[in-house]
């Protein structure tokens, strides 16, 4: 049977801004190697797929090239995904079982949270070539258990930043942050985030990032609750409450496209 498939624009509230995702809504169960092939297909930086279960939703997220742990935007897309399609009633909470464990969303004034866990970045030294590979130098270096966060100077320098992405995905992470105090208002800190060695060469906007950005940034600034402002082309804004070992992240979403995959 065609499954349920639409592109869901996550982290802003205007279409072909934030981070486009592909939700897909399976009937059943399918192999891992077709759940790749898929994301591939789409090519976009992640791809969801939902099955139904007694107590909420499996949820798996895909790169074109691997599976990921985690990852914040797609969950905001399938969370926008169930309650636009009716799947889930407006208020319900939404129940994900993931290879992070359970991972809920709730909506309110538009603003889906997400509680996540925290995966906070302790100091590290850069590993060799991450410097050269960024073509800047870093003001300080953690490590969390999936990336690398750098720290620069200056949102300007951050902005400005344009890496060797064949080099970048020679270092031994999952992907690299690079973040610094924000100097435009409204903005706690600017982030970019880069995943050349799975398949994203820069992500529009990583909400599992900001498990990681989250407590760095509470501990600088002092204050659990802050805004984030993903400076990529496409731009995007995280609402994150640190909370003890979880986040809280929030964003809207804006759906672009509803149709079907054939190929089931």
């Amino acid at each position: 049977m065609p499954a349920p498939l639409w592109t869901i624009d996550a982290f802003t509230d205007r279409p072909f801004h934030g981070n486009p995702a592909a939700v897909c809504l399976l009937a059943e169960a399918m192999p891992d190697a077709w759940l790749q092939q898929v994301a591939a297909e789409l090519n976009l930086s992640e791809t969801a797929f939902l099955l139904r279960q007694d107590d909420g939703f499996s949820l798996r997220w895909f790169t074109p090239t691997v599976e990921v742990d985690l990852c914040g935007h797609a969950t905001v897309a399938s969370a926008h995904f169930l309650w636009s399609a009716g799947h889930l009633k407006p208020l319900a909470e939404a129940r994900f079982q993931t290879r992070s464990g359970l991972l809920t969303a709730r909506e309110r004034d538009g603003w889906i949270t997400l509680d996540f866990p925290a995966t906070p970045a302790a100091p590290a030294y850069p590993p060799h070539g991450l410097e050269d590979a960024l073509g800047t130098t870093a003001r300080r270096v953690g490590r969390s258990v999936y990336d690398l966060l750098v720290e620069l100077e200056d949102e300007a320098e951050v902005r400005a930043v344009k890496p060797d992405m064949r080099a970048l995905g020679e270092v031994p992470a999952r992907g690299i942050i690079i973040t610094a105090r924000a100097d435009t208002p409204g903005y706690d800190f600017v982030s970019r985030f880069f995943a050349p060695a799975s398949g994203v060469p820069e992500d529009p906007v990583t909400g599992s990032a900001h498990c990681a950005l989250g407590p760095w940034w509470a501990a600088e600034l002092g204050r659990d609750d802050l805004v984030g402002y993903q400076a990529s082309e496409r731009g995007g804004v995280v609402r994150v409450e640190v909370r003890g070992d979880r986040v809280r992240l929030a964003g809207h979403a804006v759906t672009v496209c509803r149709g079907t995959l054939e190929a089931v």
